[in-house]
């Protein structure tokens, strides 16, 4: 991947730092962007941090037009925000808190996806990978608007491979059960660790489903569920 642009949102989260590690030891150029993030957060030449509030349309495509600036393509857009609000029932559930997982969750793809799409076309063979969630398919009580919001990225990412195979655009988005990371495990610290997805698993499949080897696979819903099954 020594001559790709690959873009990370949330690079600097729980997951996308190990997102952003693959790519950068698989030798891509990695622009990771989220509302705070610095250079110094990965000490390697290929980096490049750009802040962006990819929440608003405006944000969104204020970042790839400076990513398109600076580097003049972007052959992967690998989309790993996202957030949880909620535990209350459908009926229960407040307008704040449906906006809130919605802007997080579905909005921050749909208006980044939208900007960078130009860009995969362009490159021949382009690759968006979404991280969902197993809820998306899988809901539960006291999640509607999480899940809602989930099952809404699957949506949009079927559609957008759909909208451009053609030009040899694949969109995939990964269905993780729940990740083992730092904030997952403060928030839940009973919980039994040894059933949750570990981060460097998912990236793993992200970067497969960049290369070479993930080129026949496109509109899909890759379920990741870890033990907890």
């Amino acid at each position: 991947m020594t001559e790709d642009v690959v873009v990370i949102t949330g690079a600097n989260g729980g997951l996308g730092s190990y997102v952003t590690r693959a790519f950068l030891d698989a030798g891509a150029t990695v622009v990771g962007t989220s509302r705070k993030i610095e250079q110094s957060k990965f000490a390697h030449p290929g980096f490049a941090a750009i802040p962006a509030d990819i929440t608003t349309r405006s944000g969104a495509g204020e970042l790839i037009t400076q990513i398109m600036a600076q580097f003049g393509k972007i052959r992967v857009l690998v989309h790993t925000v996202g957030g949880f609000a909620g535990g209350q029932t459908v009926a229960e559930t407040d307008d704040a808190t449906m906006q809130k997982m919605m802007d997080l969750n579905f909005h921050s793809l749909f208006h980044t996806a939208s900007a960078a799409i130009p860009a995969l076309r362009a490159s021949g063979n382009g690759r968006l990978i979404a991280i969902g969630s197993r809820a998306a398919v899988d809901p539960g009580p006291g999640v509607g608007a999480y899940s809602a919001s989930k099952a809404a990225m699957v949506s949009l990412v079927k559609t957008i491979a759909m909208e451009n195979r053609d030009a040899g655009l694949q969109a995939n988005t990964i269905l993780p059960g729940t990740i083992d990371t730092p904030a997952n495990r403060k928030d839940m610290p009973n919980a039994d660790f040894s059933k949750w997805v570990h981060p460097a698993a998912i990236a793993s499949l992200i970067l497969w489903l960049a290369g070479d080897a993930g080129k026949n696979i496109n509109g899909a819903s890759i379920p990741i569920y870890g033990k907890d099954f």
